[in-house]
């Protein structure tokens, strides 16, 4: 297996020889370099080539696909950066701010048809199986962000609800990444739905701790200014939490949270989030389903080898502090 690092690389590669910056017309084209430019993690890319690899099918099989997974995930931002009238994205303008929400939504719609066209780059002996999957995958992402949207409007949101959510838009992406590469390596069905199950809860520990970082990280580590989810009243794990927990604290909660002033109610639901004891809780759920992924990764038939250098990235991902 290689390194994270040497994966990433490869995948650049790929990207690098699709020639964005070369096809017109420009105006389509240029957003979509300049998204992809911005970097990012990879997660989904690695995870796909490192899941190929374990099963014995090298990684070289797998990285049109994984380069379709990750031109796909972008995509996912485009949109969601209009919805959500958002204008950064990784330190700087967003496709959205910098070129408008009509160039945004049109090469996102590229975006999703190129990564459809990446990821059908495979033998024809496993093309069903690998759509089959990212067909299901993009629904799935879809209907957990319209989920989320609907969530902006609630004050009444479950638990259960919120799992099922951010299963939706971050789990299934991952049990995809993870799947599709399995499959690629030639796995079984057996296998790549272990590795499926593996991806899915390691996403819900990811965003837990995502949301749990977003109050209580560092925000020099972080990459980001902590309280953003606060001050904008987004519908967190923590909010959730909170406002089901009843009583005096609830309604303590709900009174910060419509504190007018942002740097007053950052301080001050934080604060009550701690004594609330909100904040272990969100860490004992992303231990919870961190153990989840980590058994499923166990039960797959793959070699320590393999077990132990999926396990280091999963254990890096959720010990994250950015």
């Amino acid at each position: 297996m290689m390194t994270t690092s040497e994966y990433t690389s490869e995948v650049e590669k790929v990207i690098k020889d699709l020639a964005l910056g070369r096809r017109t017309p420009e105006a389509l084209y240029q957003p979509i370099e300049y998204a992809l430019s911005a970097g990012g993690k990879r997660l989904r890319p690695v995870l796909t080539l490192m899941a190929c690899q374990a099963f014995g099918g090298g990684y070289t099989p797998a990285l049109k696909a994984a380069a379709g997974i990750e031109m796909f995930h972008n995509f996912t931002l485009l949109h969601d950066d209009v919805m959500d009238n958002s204008s950064t994205r990784r330190g700087r303008a967003s496709v959205y701010a910098r070129f408008g929400t009509d160039t945004a939504i049109l090469s996102g719609d590229t975006m999703l048809t190129l990564a459809t066209q990446l990821v059908s780059e495979v033998p024809d002996t496993q093309l069903r199986r690998v759509l089959d999957v990212f067909n299901t995958m993009a629904i799935e992402v879809y209907e957990g962000q319209q989920l989320d949207l609907s969530f902006e409007h609630r004050a009444d949101i479950t638990l259960e609800e919120y799992i099922k959510m951010i299963g939706q838009k971050t789990g299934a992406l991952l049990g995809a990444s993870l799947k599709i590469g399995a499959i690629i390596g030639g796995a079984s069905d057996r296998d790549a739905d272990y590795m499926y199950e593996f991806g899915m809860m390691l996403g819900l520990a990811f965003q837990i701790q995502d949301d749990w970082l977003d109050t209580f990280g560092d925000a020099s580590t972080f990459g980001k200014p902590i309280g953003g989810d606060i001050a904008n009243g987004k519908k967190t794990y923590l909010y959730i939490m909170a406002m089901n927990r009843g009583g005096s604290d609830s309604q303590l909660f709900a009174t910060a949270m419509a504190l007018e002033q942002p740097e007053l109610r950052i301080k001050t639901v934080t604060r009550l989030l701690e004594k609330m004891g909100i904040a272990e809780e969100c860490r004992k759920a992303v231990a919870a389903y961190s153990s989840k992924a980590l058994s499923a990764l166990k039960r797959t038939t793959l070699g320590d080898e393999a077990k132990d250098a999926l396990r280091k990235v999963a254990e890096k991902l959720i010990g994250r502090k950015k």
